[in-house]
């Protein structure tokens, strides 16, 4: 006689699987819901939010000119663009948040001791980095670009390529303010080490000259504004690293009883 029962380790096995998916998606939808919300609530102010983002280039426009719009729908996608950006990066703790709730259960306590700062540093340091290209990069590379060209040309520059220009400058500086993190995740997981990195300095510095080449406008200033605090942020990433591995994971009794429990659920196939 054949065993109802006999197929309930398999559905054991994969049910664990199936409520993964079910929290992946429960949290995807939170996220995305973060986002919405605040799209709507900035929505109504996608105009006024545009003249803000774009005050570093008019107040550098000769008298008498402005920005303009080549394209027919340009006055509405541009704002709107903007506005689904902004909702995007404001809602990054929200996200981050989800995206640890989902990881943080498979993490040992030392792990998390170390992956809570870690989570809160990039988001600070994400915002650092649009913050800078903002109220630093921006006013310079500005001032130069409406200062070099002939004068008998008009600078009017249309909103739809101002605002992708000004997307790709944030997201270049966003993502290079991350490299203190990343630096020391390469560490403390044990990929490279804190002597490699400093023997690899002059090729860091080269590569960081090199991706400011490529993720900036072809000019001199804008490059070295973003090489610049490439190689800064990689050196205070390799103190930070320094820091941590002095310290080490601090693994006390309660963490060792953890680690084994989790690794024979491993081994059983939970």
């Amino acid at each position: 006689m054949i065993d109802p029962n006999q197929n309930l380790p398999d559905n054991d096995q994969e049910q664990p699987f199936v409520s993964h998916l079910v929290e992946l998606r429960s949290r995807l939808m939170r996220a995305l819901l973060a986002i919405l919300i605040l799209f709507l609530c900035l929505f109504y102010f996608a105009n006024h939010l545009y003249e803000i983002i774009s005050a570093p280039l008019t107040a550098l426009l000769p008298e008498g000119t402005s920005m303009i719009a080549t394209d027919v729908t340009s006055p509405f996608f541009a704002p709107f663009k903007l506005t689904l950006v902004l909702s995007l990066f404001l809602a990054m703790p929200v996200i981050l948040h989800q995206v640890w709730g989902f990881i943080s259960p498979g993490l040992y306590k030392h792990e998390k001791r170390l992956a809570v700062p870690l989570l809160a540093s990039s988001i600070v340091l994400f915002y650092s980095g649009i913050a800078f290209a903002y109220f630093v990069v921006f006013p310079l590379i500005f001032g130069f670009f409406t200062s070099v060209g002939p004068e008998n040309v008009a600078v009017m520059t249309d909103i739809s390529s101002y605002l992708n220009f000004v997307l790709k400058i944030f997201f270049a500086f966003g993502v290079v303010f991350e490299i203190p993190i990343a630096t020391l995740l390469l560490v403390w997981s044990g990929i490279t080490d804190v002597q490699s990195l400093r023997q690899k300095r002059a090729y860091v510095i080269v590569g960081c000259f090199v991706l400011g080449m490529l993720l900036t406008p072809p000019d001199v200033i804008s490059q070295t504004l973003l090489a610049l605090p490439m190689w800064l942020l990689f050196e205070l990433g390799i103190i930070l690293a320094v820091i941590v591995k002095k310290k080490g994971p601090v693994v006390d009794e309660d963490d060792e009883l953890e680690e084994a429990i989790q690794d024979e659920d491993e081994n059983k196939g939970i």
